[in-house]
């Protein structure tokens, strides 16, 4: 699917933030057409910077179109014949996994919509004013690898970009639980990281499984939203992996320069996402992120 292998993360849970709406809408998004092959292929690890691969193609029909308002996303996965995908086998425990964020990398969010039998997507959801990101990762039936497609949708209100917050190794949220990371990103290498979760300053030892694992991290390069996801080394339930404090992870980037980085993880019946920075560099001996004094906060987000 891509080319990580599994990964690193932490520190600020960015959900959508309702913004007033005033100003004129954004830039429309782009109309639906034909196949669209940009920027880096698969041989270089990252994905997610086209709206059609191997003949499939990612089709929004509904999104959101006013800032801070629910409103439906719908959409469709056509098959290289052009019919909607109605089959798709279940990766990490859904057959379906949408993430959205803004092109500032703000407001991620990850979904798991509902299908019609007639192969369209829906979710509910509110976003912030911009251009956003839309992720559909999926494995149609009878493909050896699962895929991601992506494409921009724009909504109207009062755009107020959100600088890129600094590199960390740390991150204290709202809640009480702070993330740390260890490690080295070194592109084109699988770099081993650690990912360690506390909680008052107590270990947290009995994470709970989501999506069959102890965390789940999307990773997305800074400028072009290449789009890399990974998770940990072992499983739940694996007899050798720990349910906490630490997470371990490899991490193949494509590429050296900043990364912002989104854990998901399940404590205590609630699932939080955890977000931070990161700078992936050529120098091996260079760490993953300086340690700015920068925290930022996270916040249990709703999946």
């Amino acid at each position: 699917m891509l080319a990580l292998a599994a990964g690193a993360t932490v520190a600020a849970f960015a959900g959508p933030t309702p913004v007033p709406a005033a100003a004129p809408p954004p830039v429309p998004a782009p109309a639906q057409g034909p196949a669209i092959a940009s920027g880096p292929t698969a041989a270089t690890g990252a994905s997610g910077l086209a709206v059609s691969q191997d003949g499939y193609t990612l089709d929004v029909l509904a999104a959101p179109t006013q800032a801070g308002s629910p409103g439906e996303l719908a959409f469709r996965v056509l098959s290289p014949g052009g019919t909607p995908v109605t089959a798709f086998t279940p990766t990490h425990d859904k057959p379906m996994h949408l993430i959205l964020v803004r092109r500032d990398q703000s407001g991620f969010q990850h979904l798991h919509p509902v299908m019609d039998p007639d192969g369209t997507w829906r979710t509910t959801t509110a976003l912030a004013a911009g251009d956003h990101r839309v992720f559909a990762d999926f494995a149609p039936d009878g493909r050896s690898e699962a895929m991601t497609l992506g494409r921009d949708i724009a909504v109207a209100g009062d755009y107020r970009p959100v600088p890129l917050p600094p590199p960390s190794t740390t991150a204290t949220t709202a809640d009480g639980y702070t993330v740390t990371l260890t490690g080295a990103l070194v592109p084109g290498t699988a770099s081993p990281v650690t990912l360690s979760v506390s909680r008052n300053g107590a270990p947290v030892t009995d994470l709970q499984p989501y999506l069959a694992a102890y965390g789940h991290l999307v990773a997305l390069r800074t400028g072009d939203l290449a789009y890399l996801h990974v998770h940990p080394t072992g499983s739940p339930g694996d007899g050798r992996t720990p349910a906490g404090p630490a997470i371990d992870f490899l991490a193949e980037v494509p590429s050296a320069g900043p990364y912002r980085l989104y854990l998901d993880f399940a404590h205590q019946g609630v699932v939080r996402t955890a977000e931070f920075t990161v700078v992936a560099a050529s120098n091996p001996g260079t760490p993953v992120s300086a340690t700015s004094g920068h925290s930022e906060s996270s916040a249990p987000h709703g999946h």
